[in-house]
């Protein structure tokens, strides 16, 4: 976002400071969103902000200070939305270990209620984003895992034409993940350092 604080109130503003100052090195702020003043007349409003590495929720205290809690996206397991006519909920579950592996895990799940609708509308369709980009990345790491564990297969002139096939002509299980790589490079959704590792991976049999 170019000015996030151009549409907010004063309030807002001051939250949003305070967002911008929890943002680290590198760190870009993406999307905002803040309760509307309706659902926190007995607390001081709940704002909520999605940036190029996490998600960020603050919460200020009545007299100065503020709470603030974050998950990573590589942490994101599911959003949820609930819209009505000018507010939305807002719902996140996360997994408590910020490993790319899938397992049995305690989820925490954060709710927020009220917020500004465009907002939240905004701020669930980036959360989806990341969610799906980290998907991909944990099936990538998934299928390192188990090919790994199957002992890996040595493979000749595949890292170069990406073509090998078996003698059936059927596309060989090394040629299939180097294509998958080259699909995710391309889509821009792993770097070109991760699919060289990846590349290197595959044909070195690991």
């Amino acid at each position: 976002m170019n000015d996030p604080a151009a549409a907010a109130d004063p309030g807002q503003r001051a939250a949003l400071a305070t967002l911008q100052g929890l943002l680290t090195s590198g760190e870009t702020l993406e999307a905002w969103a803040a309760q509307r003043r309706v659902y926190a007349l007995t607390h001081r409003r709940v704002c909520i902000a999605a940036t190029s590495g996490r998600f960020i929720s603050l919460t200020r205290w009545l007299f100065g200070g503020y709470d603030s809690a974050d998950i990573r996206w590589q942490d994101l397991q599911e959003t949820r939305i609930s819209a009505g006519i000018i507010a939305a909920d807002l719902t996140l579950i996360a997994r408590s270990s910020s490993d790319l592996n899938l397992g049995a895990e305690v989820n925490r799940v954060w709710t927020f209620e009220g917020l500004n609708k465009d907002q939240a509308q905004a701020m669930y369709r980036i959360c989806q984003q990341h969610d799906q980009i980290w998907r991909e990345k944990r099936r990538v790491r998934e299928l390192e895992e188990l090919r790994a564990k199957s002992g890996g297969v040595q493979i000749s002139g595949a890292s170069a034409g990406y073509a090998s096939t078996d003698a059936a002509g059927t596309e060989s299980e090394p040629t299939r993940r180097l294509r998958q790589a080259r699909e995710m490079l391309d889509a821009k959704l792993i770097s070109d350092a991760e699919f060289e590792s990846i590349k290197a991976k595959i044909v070195s049999g690991l």
